[in-house]
């Protein structure tokens, strides 16, 4: 069968499983989400070992380290991925929610309905979790799911779709709910991002080049974000131990993910005090430091940075610092700089704290927390299908709500128009 043809059944069977999932009870998306759980519990040793297959050929490949970093389960990867499900399936189903429900001078009540948004096409480089996590939250918002994984996470992908078609078929719905694309060739993702009569939306989960493609490309909204240059600013009213802890927390927990903080911003009046001890932190972790002029003077280490590292999501163990003159000065250069996604502030001045929240145009804004909780899991969303930096309905982690539309609704009692 050709591509094209194998896509559009793909499509066909989604939208059909899409009018069945639409009306179908939580209690029915919940036995799903729980049997799936179950199902990868018992797989755990046989997903272990096919993911390890996957890597030993993604290193073959010379894959970046970033990449394999995404691309590894683990054991507490793997429990992660069903207590994500089983964690959905505990949230309250979003689907037929009514809210400002209200009387109109007709004698009408308008209000809104939450509602599914139909089929989702989900493309994504390795992170194999995704293909659980996706799978339930789709589930449970009522949507049928596409899911389209890297060549390099083929075998994991596989099981972890075994799994979830033991859970639909246990809780006896369509298998259709949620299909993974069964092949490697990349004029699968050309079709996807086209089939409009099929498919709602488009998320895609992946590197810059895959977004940037289906940006040109897609003739379907896509709900993405293009990469992650997030900040941590620490300012005059900074608590120097939340400081040090957080800069070297957003930076050094993990590498290779979009919510890692690429930027380190000190006040001018508190660089003497702190930039020597977070220093001497991502020193001895091997963290590469590139810093504007005045960072350099005080660290003989760093490499002067260039115009386009401020720009940088390096997702590696390499962090730019800049000493800024104040609130005014970080908020600039985040805004600037930026790429909308998440950004820290640690101070102890509230009206400072204030300003940040309002002032910093992105879609995850904290004070005196690591940027790393940018993360659907750590909002209480049980998973997150991704997350966007557009302003359309969902911005940040998109959990259930996000894969949810509102649509307008009028109770009467044989009003008519006069």
């Amino acid at each position: 069968m050709d591509i094209k043809t194998y896509m559009h059944q793909l499509g066909q069977a989604a939208r059909n499983a899409s009018r069945t999932l639409a009306r179908a009870d939580a209690r029915l998306k919940n036995a799903a989400l729980f049997a799936m759980a179950d199902a990868i519990d018992r797989r755990r040793d046989e997903l272990l070992a096919a993911n390890e297959a996957d890597l030993a050929d993604a290193r073959q490949r010379d894959l970046s380290d970033a990449l394999l970093d995404r691309l590894a389960l683990s054991a507490t990867g793997v429990a992660g991925m069903s207590d994500g499900l089983r964690q959905i399936a505990t949230l309250a189903d979003p689907v037929g929610e009514i809210t400002d429900l209200k009387f109109r001078p007709s004698g009408i009540q308008v209000g809104k309905m939450r509602v599914p948004l139909g089929v989702i096409g989900i493309i994504y480089e390795a992170r194999p979790n995704v293909t659980a996590d996706a799978a339930g939250l789709c589930l449970k918002s009522g949507n049928a799911a596409i899911l389209r994984g890297g060549s390099e996470a083929i075998r994991s992908n596989r099981l972890i779709a075994a799994c979830v078609t033991e859970g639909l078929k246990i809780a006896g719905l369509p298998e259709s709910c949620v299909q993974v694309v069964d092949t490697t060739d990349r004029s699968a993702v050309g079709e996807l991002i086209t089939m409009r009569d099929y498919v709602d939306v488009i998320v895609p989960r992946g590197g810059k080049g895959l977004i940037e493609r289906l940006m040109a490309e897609s003739r379907i909204p896509v709900i993405k974000h293009l990469h992650g240059v997030c900040h941590v600013y620490i300012d005059d009213a900074a608590d120097t131990g939340k400081a040090i802890r957080i800069a070297d927390n957003a930076k050094t927990s993990r590498y290779g993910t979009c919510n890692t903080t690429e930027t380190l911003l000190v006040a001018a009046s508190r660089a003497d005090e702190m930039l020597p001890a977070i220093a001497a932190i991502y020193r001895n972790k091997q963290v590469e430091m590139r810093g504007c002029q005045a960072t350099c003077q005080r660290i003989p280490d760093a490499i002067p940075a260039t115009e386009q590292d401020w720009h940088t999501e390096y997702l590696a163990p390499i962090i730019s610092i800049r000493i800024v003159n104040g609130l005014d000065e970080a908020i600039e250069h985040i805004n600037h700089y930026g790429s909308q996604h998440t950004d820290s502030i640690v101070t102890e001045n509230y009206t400072v704290a204030r300003r940040f929240l309002r002032e910093v145009d992105s879609s995850s804004v904290m004070v005196n927390a690591s940027t790393r909780f940018a993360d659907g899991f750590e909002y209480g969303l049980g998973a997150e299908i991704g997350i966007s930096t557009d302003k359309i309905h969902a911005r940040g982690p998109v959990g259930l709500e996000g894969l949810t539309s509102q649509k307008w609704i009028v109770l009467g009692d044989g009003h008519v128009r006069g």
